[in-house]
């Protein structure tokens, strides 16, 4: 090899390297600025499998990779998220998806003003002035973007220079025709391309770029392309092991899905290639190989569409349930389970987990609070013992929940995004707080209990007025962070300052019944501890509710 080839290898590589590169930058630049209405796309989670492989099919475009949109939905069923029904819809949808990187390679053939070296530098160039000059957050995505579409075209540009003195070599010629005598290798081929670089955007756009220098027939690329679709499959595949069986299940769909389709049309292109040689050997270029990419997946979709039930049929077949013994799962574990980490794949989804769990977790703290209330109202012993045992679930519960918001703090996020991860820290450590509390006045109701303490009526009376105004702070708080309700956040106010008021005059008329021999000095104890634990609640109620109202300025 002489030094000017191993020059053009270099150049290869590099020109590889700035595609992938430039296509993650813009996939990120995308994800930041559809962030807020990819969140809302979760809802769609719940609707009818068209909306799913519309979801799929726009996830996919923005954030340009298949496999990336697969390795999430084996996230979501894992997580208990998404079930397999509505996993197959947005697998197809994402196959579908994956065709705009196609279409944004070939655009160097569809005109002498779109060839990337036309173009690119001068996107290069404004992105990065917004970049690096711009305040505006939105400016400054822009700017991302055209950075990446820049960089992928001049990765695309150095990929197409490094080939094309060598498109008259016999080598390629050769070897593209071994490709097309022998489908089964050129699936293979492409397949195994596709699984090393963890990528058929990426792996499509290099067949692209070698159809522009005019090396690939018809034959070899139609069947290299349908190996590519199998390809793909293997990072869900990986991604899947140890986890779930629904969620190996959702793998399993995904290849079953791209490996019939490639058998079908491998059939079909087969025997059309057998009646016309002339076309079979004749030269691809980057256009058609989009265009038959696109058929090929969205006719894949259409005809096996009718029978998704059918595909998660079979892959419950392929992995089957084993026979064991049930065991019930705590609050805590469930959590576990449910935050799988592949959701981190995308920041918006995985903010949208975030906000799911925290709410998760303030309803158990508000039940938890509740249940304590009623241990001192009824002295209860096994009604305290419950609540000292769902305390341990909502400590161990805040420690994953911050585990897994430290790492979506620490993925590409917009300030607003990091905004509501920071307010999710402090409202998670808010919540234990009140867990806390609520073991407080637990132990209070055991201490009353054992030491047979005895409120009187008008105690009782205050008891209950104060621990429903708490209870009121916390819910209308719970509120505000669930659905963002400014009415709920003052609601918040107003109740958090009739519980302050309430603490005060009750503590005054306490200290008045005590001084009168109304009430025992034991008992006198309790009460205003149990109080001051109800104050606390409604105090970090107040926070929680404040720090949504950040969310709104």
């Amino acid at each position: 090899m002489s030094v000017n080839d191993l020059g053009m290898l270099f150049q290869f590589i590099g020109g590889l390297g700035m595609f992938l590169y430039g296509m993650n930058i813009m996939a990120d630049g995308l994800q930041k600025s559809a962030g807020g209405k990819m969140q809302k796309l979760m809802g769609f989670l719940t609707k009818n499998r068209i909306m799913a492989v519309l979801l799929g099919a726009g996830i996919t475009a923005i954030i340009q990779s298949s496999s990336a949109t697969t390795v999430m939905v084996v996230g979501f069923v894992n997580a208990g998220m998404m079930n397999l029904t509505q996993a197959v819809g947005v697998i197809m949808g994402a196959n579908i998806g994956t065709t705009i990187t196609a279409w944004l390679v070939s655009m160097s053939e569809w005109g002498e003003v779109l060839k990337p070296e036309f173009f690119a530098p001068v996107l290069v160039g404004i992105g990065a002035f917004l970049m690096l000059f711009s305040k505006s957050e939105k400016k400054n995505k822009i700017g991302e973007i055209l950075v990446g579409f820049g960089v992928l075209f001049i990765g695309l540009s150095f990929m197409s220079g490094a080939i094309g003195p060598y498109r008259d070599a016999p080598v390629f010629a050769q070897a593209f025709a071994v490709l097309g005598r022998n489908p089964v290798l050129a699936v293979l081929a492409g397949a195994v391309v596709t699984a090393v670089i963890q990528s058929s955007s990426a792996s499509v756009g290099i067949l692209q770029t070698l159809a522009m220098n005019g090396i690939v027939n018809w034959q070899s690329a139609v069947f290299i392309t349908l190996g590519q679709n199998i390809g793909t499959c293997v990072t869900a595949i990986l991604s899947s092991a140890g986890a779930g069986k629904n969620a190996k299940r959702a793998s399993v769909i995904h290849l079953l899905f791209n490996s019939i389709g490639a058998i079908l049309f491998g059939c079909v292109m087969f025997i059309l290639f057998q009646f016309n040689a002339q076309w079979a050997a004749s030269e691809i270029n980057s256009v058609e190989i989009s265009v038959f990419h696109t058929i090929f997946n969205v006719l894949n979709t259409c005809i096996l569409f009718p029978f998704a039930g059918g595909l998660v049929h079979l892959s419950e077949i392929l992995i089957r349930d084993r026979v064991q013994e049930k065991v019930e799962e705590g609050a805590a574990a469930q959590l576990a389970r449910r935050l799988d980490r592949r959701i981190l794949g995308n920041p918006a989804f995985a903010i949208e987990t975030a906000l799911k769990e925290v709410n998760f977790m303030g309803e158990l703290t508000q039940s938890n609070a509740r249940l304590a209330i009623e241990a001192v109202q009824e002295d209860n012993k096994e009604k305290a013992k419950q609540v000292y045992a769902t305390e341990k679930e909502i400590n161990q519960i805040e420690k994953l929940l911050t585990s897994f918001l430290v790492d979506v703090d620490n993925l590409s996020l917009t300030e607003e995004q990091h905004l509501i991860i920071k307010n999710l820290f402090y409202t998670v450590s808010d919540m234990e707080r009140i867990g806390d509390h609520s073991e407080n006045i637990a132990e209070l109701a055991d201490t009353k209990r054992r030491d047979k303490i005895v409120f009187s009526q008008k105690g009782v009376r205050d008891l209950t007025a104060i621990a429903e105004a708490a209870m009121e702070t916390l819910r209308w708080a719970l509120d505000a962070r669930k659905y963002h309700h400014l009415e709920s956040m003052q609601k918040v106010e107003s109740c958090e300052k009739k519980v302050d008021e309430l603490e005060s005059v009750l503590r005054e008329k306490h200290i008045q019944r005590l001084s009168k021999g109304k009430c025992v000095p034991e008992s006198g104890v309790i009460f205003l501890d149990i109080m001051s634990n109800l104050e606390r609640i409604s105090d970090h109620a107040s926070n929680i509710a404040g720090y949504v109202g950040t969310e709104h300025e």
